[in-house]
């Protein structure tokens, strides 16, 4: 049975590897970030997960000096930092996706694998703490996180898994997006904008969204021309777990998140289509429905009648749990219409096609 690798780098970074005889994961000690995720048994090696670095056809891409992709997280902060947190030092996104991780725990006991790392945010005077936990034999990652405030009072936190998927798994009208969505808005932006498709802050309903010119826009493919469009969802809040996938038919591949609404109630759309092949989707469950400043999202407050911010307690922590998965699929896979968990099995359905099941033992 195989288990954690010694240390290895990924793009330069220091990065450590998680792996089954199933799956095999590797997650940044800056940051974090799960930035790889391949199946054993895959001659190709697909790894789903954005990287700018190594983008179509492996030509080396410019990218910042951080690391911010793959699933990566935003906390304490999701969108622009004002000016006067610009100039206290606080990035977009938040620290956590920036900060330096130690490891807590690297073991291997029994058929359970676990990497927990830390890291202490000062500017916003929390510790954020990311624990992942693997199975042998299955293909999901369960990953708990727990946010601490260091200060004595209570406070509004803005808080984004920021899952995004590239190419060449990501593919122009190939694949498609689905989630629990009940109701769902385009985001506002300025009308001369040649980017956008889509018209300025339109209520819609999952996946038809409205165009500039009034047509609807299925938004579950990847768009053929190129575009750069943000969509928020709230998801479905009255069962226990919300999902978001992204699976292509015809690779016969899934990648999956399931998540606990009460948590994350939104799903940002995150669309970055260029002229090119050169794609990266970013599907964001969030505390809030778009990445703004935070003045913003607490001002906002609801949303469709669901918050835009989450309470961290004066001296006390708060916790969030998401499961991860990656998978062929049936040879007819073309639609996930729902994901549930049931006796320790994810349960994935294609409503015209069957039923996918893959052991989750962890839960979330």
């Amino acid at each position: 049975m195989r288990g954690q690798s010694n240390p290895v780098t990924f793009e330069g970074y220091p990065a450590l590897v998680v792996v089954n005889n199933a799956i095999e994961a590797t997650v940044l000690t800056v940051g974090a970030s799960i930035v790889s995720l391949v199946l054993l048994d895959d001659p190709a090696k697909t790894n789903p997960l954005w990287n700018p670095r190594r983008i179509a056809a492996g030509r080396p891409q410019a990218f910042g000096k951080t690391p911010g992709f793959g699933h990566f997280v935003c906390v304490d902060g999701f969108g622009p930092a004002s000016p006067e947190e610009q100039a206290a030092g606080l990035p977009q996104h938040g620290e956590a996706r920036r900060a330096r991780y130690e490891i807590q725990e690297l073991s291997h006991k029994g058929n359970l694998q676990t990497l927990s790392l830390a890291a202490e945010l000062p500017l916003v005077q929390e510790t954020f703490t990311r624990t992942i936990r693997l199975v042998d034999g299955e293909n999901v990652l369960a990953i708990d996180s727990e946010l601490e405030n260091l200060m004595a009072f209570d406070r509004p936190v803005n808080w984004a898994e920021h899952a995004t998927i590239g190419a060449p798994f990501l593919e122009r009208g190939k694949t498609v997006v689905d989630m629990s969505a009940v109701r769902a808005s385009t985001r506002p932006h300025a009308a001369e904008d040649p980017l956008h498709r889509l018209a300025s802050l339109q209520e819609f309903r999952w996946p038809m969204a409205p165009g500039i010119d009034g047509a609807l826009i299925d938004l579950r493919p990847a768009g053929l021309a190129a575009s750069g469009d943000h969509t928020t969802c709230l998801m479905q809040r009255d069962r226990p777990t919300a999902f978001v996938t992204f699976l292509h038919p015809e690779k016969r591949l899934l990648l999956g998140c399931v998540f606990r609404p009460d948590e994350f109630p939104w799903v940002q759309n995150w669309e970055h289509y260029p002229g090119d092949d050169q794609l990266a989707r970013g599907l964001e469950f969030s505390t809030q429905p778009f990445d703004v400043p935070r003045r913003e999202a607490i001002d906002t407050h609801t949303f469709f009648g669901a918050p835009t911010w989450r309470w961290l307690p004066a001296k006390s922590r708060i916790r969030s749990k998401f499961l991860l998965f990656w998978t062929r699929t049936p040879d007819n896979f073309c639609k996930i219409d729902d994901v549930e968990i049931k006796n320790g099995t994810l349960l994935i359905r294609d409503a015209e096609n069957g039923m996918l099941e893959l052991p989750a033992s962890l839960g979330v």
